[in-house]
């Protein structure tokens, strides 16, 4: 599914390293104009729920995680009702920040009540789309049917044939998905959905009109991090640099970008390449410090194509993949483990895609 549900597949960026060398005058840090200025303290439910949404919105366009800070400190603030509103509000910041769990109680709770039918229907979306990141494809063709049941059209099309691609029939779902967006007349939505998911289906195929379908995407929603994450990476798979510069270009403090900008930047020589892995190198160190490294699948790839530290590499991307299973995910791991020369966890992840039919253009280290 594509960055337009904002999932915890969306990139942020870490926070700088601690100075300790500074004036009395030197200026150590710029807030965001939501630090700066106290919000009143919302009046009802809705006014609460659109402040969150606006949060959360500007960490998605901008990578900045500390938007998510604001929109969980107003909720953890409110006294009120928890309307189903805010309840999935809260299990999308919950799954911005990989509380699974949490964010799953929550669209659970959604779900099998009474009350907004709007809201049940995204929660239905949300947590067909945590289930999928995850790797529980069984539950989230469930949600999925639920979704079609509910509210048939191009969304619950998408969501169905993210899981026949993922298991077992990607060929197929990209011809039926192709189809069904051609013939549907609907909104802009849910259109750049189904580019979205085309795009995922046709890389994990190996066809190059994956980049056709993520540009589609980018040409209407540039600020779509994973989107933009996606088409870089499938550019830096392809040995296309210069489009993978100019993709990643003025996206240095959002950590996936970045990585692949400096993985990009070595291969190509660029004289910048030291400077931006230094960056990261000290971003992530103190991400490490702070205990808040919040996606350890860049730190891994960091570590494996920057820092050619197969062996951390492995031990991040293992960790990272108990928790998410997308295919960027899944290929970290079997290059690292690859890279390390340790077989055991690379045939964990042979098994797991040999029990769900999973085949990937892009992991030509599973032997499928």
């Amino acid at each position: 599914m594509t960055g337009l549900a904002g999932f915890s597949t969306c990139a942020t960026a870490a926070p700088g390293p601690i100075e300790t060398d500074f004036d009395n005058t030197d200026i150590l840090v710029e807030l965001p104009e939501p630090a700066l200025t106290a919000p009143a303290t919302p009046d009802s439910p809705e006014q609460l729920a659109d402040l969150v949404r606006r949060q959360i919105d500007r960490a998605r366009s901008s990578g900045d995680p500390r938007f998510l800070g604001y929109a969980e400190g107003a909720l953890q603030q409110w006294q009120g009702k928890m309307t189903d509103r805010l309840l999935v509000l809260r299990a999308t910041l919950a799954q911005s920040l990989h509380r699974f769990d949490r964010a799953r109680n929550d669209l659970d709770s959604v779900i099998s009540g009474a009350g907004n039918p709007q809201q049940k229907t995204q929660a239905m979306l949300l947590l067909a789309n945590l289930e999928t990141v995850q790797g529980n494809y069984r539950a989230a063709r469930t949600h999925c049917n639920h979704l079609q049941q509910r509210h048939p059209g191009l969304i619950a099309a998408s969501c169905l044939a993210q899981l026949d691609a993922r298991t077992g029939s990607p060929r197929k779902a990209y011809q039926a998905l192709q189809h069904h967006a051609a013939a549907a007349r609907t909104d802009p939505t849910s259109q750049l959905w189904a580019e979205g998911t085309l795009g995922d289906i046709a890389a994990q195929l190996g066809k190059p009109e994956a980049a056709d379908h993520w540009q589609a995407v980018l040409s209407v929603s540039p600020d779509d991090l994973y989107t933009r994450t996606q088409l870089a990476d499938w550019h830096l798979g392809q040995n296309q640099t210069e489009r993978t510069l100019v993709l990643t270009e003025g996206y240095e403090d959002v950590d996936a970008l970045a990585v692949i900008r400096a993985i990009a930047m070595a291969r190509s020589g660029h004289p910048a390449a030291g400077t931006l892995a230094e960056r990261l190198r000290e971003r992530f160190a103190e991400a490490r410090w702070r205990g808040n490294l919040l996606h350890q699948r860049d730190l891994a790839r960091f570590q494996l194509d920057i820092e050619k530290d197969a062996e951390t590499a492995l031990s991040f991307a293992q960790s990272n993949w108990r928790e998410q299973r997308e295919p960027l995910d899944t290929r970290l791991l079997l290059r690292a483990a690859h890279a390390a020369g340790d077989d055991q966890p690379a045939q964990q992840v042979r098994l797991w895609l040999q029990e769900h039919a999973q085949t990937d253009a892009r992991y030509p280290e599973s032997g499928s």
